[in-house]
């Protein structure tokens, strides 16, 4: 018998990633072909829009004002390809066990590969949630940018509440 004890949880993980593309794919779409770019739908009047903006840039709008939008979109696209590969090499090497890393991998994973589609096939992303707190303005973001900073949040919290005898296995 292997030192793995329990079911292999991959499938799940990479199955959390896919639902995450689809969600990803199937709420831009919605927006791409209801909403027009730069209008909005107030659903909470002065906190919550639905709006349709095209962004070239990074997270949170970087990058938008660059010299050079094609050599920006070809790095972007190419750290996302390096960032899923090692994702998916995390998964694949030490997914068995549906840990709370492993989820944030999974939806970190989905995250990327869903922007990067819109970055390969465009060169811009789709983004459509709007924030507003009090008199702060969040950038523009999406189901993607969502499941990354759910993901990123995850591996945190995972790092500083778990015991060292949970991080070593």
């Amino acid at each position: 018998m292997n030192g793995n004890a329990g079911p292999d949880r991959r499938a799940w993980l990479l199955g959390i990633s896919a639902l995450v593309i689809l969600l990803d794919r199937l709420t831009k779409y919605w927006v791409s072909h209801h909403i027009e770019e730069g209008d909005a739908i107030v659903v909470v009047r002065r906190v919550f829009r639905i709006t349709h903006v095209r962004n070239p840039g990074a997270a949170f709008s970087m990058f938008v004002e660059s010299s050079r939008p094609e050599v920006v979109r070809w790095v972007l696209a190419g750290f996302s390809i390096l960032a899923a590969a090692v994702v998916v090499f995390a998964i694949l090497r030490f997914g068995r066990r549906m840990t709370p890393t492993m989820i944030a991998l999974a939806l970190i994973l989905g995250g990327t590969i869903g922007n990067l589609w819109d970055r390969l096939r465009s060169g811009l992303v789709t983004d459509f949630l709007e924030v507003h707190i009090i008199h702060y303005h969040w950038p523009d973001f999406n189901v993607a940018d969502s499941a990354i900073v759910i993901g990123g949040i995850l591996l945190v919290l995972d790092a500083l509440f778990s015991s060292p005898k949970e991080q070593k296995s």
